[in-house]
């Protein structure tokens, strides 16, 4: 096992040398529970790595919590089958907001959907974004080869996405890995929950879903560059809700998709 958590070496055959086996490396997926109060709310397949940043981000960017305050302990605790539980003791009046909405999920890499009780759970409310955030696209070049920076496991398995937080000069701040797109940036904020980063903007490598506009929206973020194209339900979600959503970001590109005055050059 390489000093780099969330990956394994196997034995593989390539198609130009049949017959010969070499090692590879291949990343690691776990079942992740969240569990509050004691009750399992979410089983998610993730990277066996930054568990907590991953249950305080989900945590927030589902609304089961307003603030980092809201959550009392934090335990992380292997379960069977090489799963992982991490036991989260809420307050009270969290804890009764959540069992009125109580939704029993088994996540998946690609869907955060799965399992939702009823369709109103899906597109939540989100309050209206500030307008306090510029980012000049300028320094958007300068930021996206940094994201391969918090990408440990990806560089060697092609097998992650990652999230990163961008300080508006596009100075790379912070940031997470995952196989999963939505826990990558669960994890990422999670992490910027207990940093003092509040200028700037959100990267991640993947597509821009409505989920991810939404979970960004959740925990105040008003400005999100997606690697990759953004779907409908993202665009009139991050318009509704004031959040800047800028996809097809590579050096010298970007499409601006809502509310471009936040991101002039």
């Amino acid at each position: 096992m390489d000093s780099v958590t969330g990956m394994r070496q196997v034995e593989v055959q390539q198609r130009d040398r049949t017959g010969i086996s070499v090692p590879d490396w291949v990343a690691e997926e776990v079942p992740v529970a969240l569990v509050y109060n004691g009750i399992s709310h979410v089983v998610m397949m993730a990277s066996p790595k930054d568990f907590t940043e991953f249950a305080l981000g989900f945590s927030l960017s589902e609304g089961i919590i307003r603030s980092a305050q809201d959550i009392y302990g934090m335990d992380v605790v292997p379960s069977c089958n090489g799963g992982i539980e991490v036991q989260i003791e809420l307050s009270s009046r969290c804890f009764m907001n959540l069992k009125e909405r109580r939704r029993s999920l088994a996540g998946r890499t690609g869907c955060g959907v799965c399992g939702v009780e009823q369709l109103a759970d899906v597109l939540r409310p989100v309050a209206p974004l500030p307008f306090t955030q510029t980012f000049d696209l300028n320094h958007l070049d300068a930021a996206l080869p940094q994201l391969r920076s918090v990408q440990p496991i990806g560089a060697q398995t092609g097998c992650t996405h990652a999230a990163a937080w961008l300080d508006p000069q596009g100075a790379l701040m912070g940031g997470c890995e995952d196989i999963g797109r939505h826990v990558a940036l669960d994890k990422l904020l999670g992490m910027r929950a207990r940093q003092p980063w509040q200028q700037g903007a959100v990267l991640v490598s993947s597509r821009a879903s409505y989920e991810m506009v939404q979970k960004a929206a959740m925990c105040g973020v008003e400005i999100l560059f997606a690697v990759s194209a953004a779907t409908t339900l993202a665009i009139e979600v991050a318009e509704r809700c004031n959040l800047t959503l800028v996809g097809f970001c590579k050096p010298g590109r970007g499409t601006v998709f809502t509310h471009p005055q936040r991101v002039g050059r």
